[in-house]
């Protein structure tokens, strides 16, 4: 189960390490807009973000 974990951790470093990595400005501006928003704007993000994980490792896993 560690393994899998610390393979879902290197996979999400990697995806997020792509952005800034590719387009440096674009990273900036968008996280520029997120600091401007609400914190429940940001919260419900979070959320959306959440249940897409969720349902992408749902259907990965049938």
């Amino acid at each position: 189960m560690g393994k899998y974990l610390l393979t879902g951790l290197a996979l999400m470093l990697i995806v997020e390490g792509v952005m800034p990595f590719v387009a440096p400005g674009v990273w900036r501006e968008t996280f520029r807009r997120i600091i401007e928003m609400s914190d429940g704007q940001v919260r419900f993000i979070g959320l959306i973000s959440m249940l897409c994980g969720l349902l992408l490792l749902f259907f990965m896993a049938r």
